[in-house]
């Protein structure tokens, strides 16, 4: 039997280098897809059909990360791909030393409208390529660290220089730069508590003490007033610490039809806000990217019930999608079809056999060849009605199911074999949208379980 793909690897073999994929890289693909999740990572080796994008994407990042502000929106339908589309482009800007937050909105924990809770809980999940959970802190002590130098190196005043470099924060937030300083003196003296308090509150947490806040010069809480400002002194510190700038996604925007009334109103009017600001040039370095069904971007419980950001957003897309304008603030994305899904499976297979030894690789590709792949997308299609669109991820964990039994078993003929009922109860991670069960038999049938 050859080495178990999830198997702790190390070193690499040729395919990695070619592939200039890590056997840990690999192996978190793998297990994200069997849980049928999309992979934080590696997404590279899984794109299909967003080719067209990444020159376009590339060059918006290329602006931000030269001071400009960028907005864009992704629209389709669930399961065309939206978390996989907007986490491939935090992998392009990771790639071109951007930090990126991805935001989930929802109404009781993070509403739009709140920037406060926008804030914080982009912070709680800011990246890096050198810190890939948490990073705020990092990035905090890395621009302390650059400032301290460039003080030392300039002979100036160290807390001159911090003011000199959030002096445009300082107008809209001034308490921003007081906690920096405070932070700093509680760092050098090693007074942990205290530095540990104001960088929660610099984080936009509450509940920190009064003493913290009193070691500082500092009063309150963060509003959504101030969160302005500490949004954009995140991008200063972040862009003074080696960084690029900052991706921010607001995933599952569309849960806005859903809200109360009036905390629908005030979040749709907290986006057209943000939009004018960022096309105002008061976010330098921010690349806000959103995502929403068409219903949201279409519907009368989404962006047009507020017509000025309505106009903002408005995208004509009548045409053939063949000529799209991924220059637009809005693109859409295409639903799977059978060619796609197959290829997305091949990508898959492909994957997983070059963590093998050469002998195990072509047993499992052969058992799991492109013919059975096509053979499987089949049977989706076959099972959905032909809405194969809805389906990717449950397909994609089957693939990998089918590869680790192969793999697993010498004798196991996925053919003959994978004789199990099909059960669809969900076909997006958040199951708003359902597909009855059904039950067969024969030796082309798929575990959706």
């Amino acid at each position: 039997m050859g080495r178990h793909s999830d198997a702790p690897l190390t070193g690499t073999t040729s395919t990695d280098q070619r592939h200039g994929l890590s056997p840990v890289r690999r192996r978190n693909i793998l297990q994200a897809l069997r849980r049928g999740t999309v992979p934080s990572d590696g997404l590279d080796q899984l794109a299909v059909g967003l080719g067209h994008l990444e020159p376009v994407i590339e060059d918006e990042l290329s602006a931000v990360a030269g001071g400009a502000g960028m907005f864009k929106a992704i629209r389709g339908e669930y399961g065309s791909g939206k978390t996989f589309a907007s986490r491939w482009i935090e992998q392009l800007a990771l790639e071109q030393d951007f930090a990126v937050a991805e935001v989930q909105i929802s109404e009781t924990d993070t509403p739009l409208h709140k920037l406060e809770t926008v804030y914080r809980r982009t912070t709680e999940e800011l990246r890096t390529t050198a810190s890939p959970t948490r990073a705020f802190r990092d990035v905090l002590d890395a621009w302390l660290a650059t400032v301290d130098m460039d003080a030392e190196a300039a002979g100036r005043d160290r807390d001159e220089l911090i003011e000199e470099r959030l002096s445009s924060v300082a107008q809209v937030a001034p308490v921003f730069p007081l906690a920096l300083r405070g932070y700093l003196r509680a760092v050098e003296e090693d007074d942990t508590e205290i530095a540990d308090g104001l960088a929660a509150w610099l984080g936009g947490q509450g509940n920190v003490s009064a003493a913290v806040k009193r070691y500082a010069g500092i009063k309150g809480e963060l509003d959504k007033f101030t969160a302005t400002g500490f949004l954009r002194g995140l991008i200063e510190i972040l862009r003074g610490a080696g960084q690029s700038g900052l991706l921010l996604v607001l995933d599952e925007v569309e849960t806005l039809q859903r809200m109360r009334t009036d905390t629908r109103e005030k979040s749709l009017n907290a986006l057209r806000q943000w939009l004018d600001e960022i096309s105002n040039d008061r976010y330098p370095g921010l690349y806000l990217l959103i995502t929403g069904t068409t219903a949201f971007f279409e519907g009368g419980q989404g962006v047009k019930r507020l017509q000025p950001l309505y106009d903002r957003l408005r995208v004509d897309f009548s045409g053939d999608p063949r000529w799209d304008n991924p220059r637009a603030v809005q693109i859409r994305l295409q639903s799977f079809d059978h060619a796609r899904l197959v290829e997305a499976g091949c990508r898959v297979r492909d994957l997983f056999v070059d963590g093998l030894a050469a002998e195990e690789a072509e047993r499992v590709a052969s058992a799991v060849s492109d013919d059975y792949v096509a053979s499987l997308a089949d049977a989706v299609a076959g099972e959905l009605g032909g809405r194969i669109g809805v389906a990717p991820r449950i397909f994609l964990r089957t693939v990998v199911d089918v590869l680790d039994r192969v793999e697993l078993h010498a004798d196991f003929d996925p053919r003959e074999n994978y004789n199990i009922k099909v059960e669809v109860s969900a076909t997006s991670n958040t199951g708003r949208e359902r597909i009855p069960r059904n039950t067969v038999n024969d030796p082309d049938s798929i575990d959706f379980t």
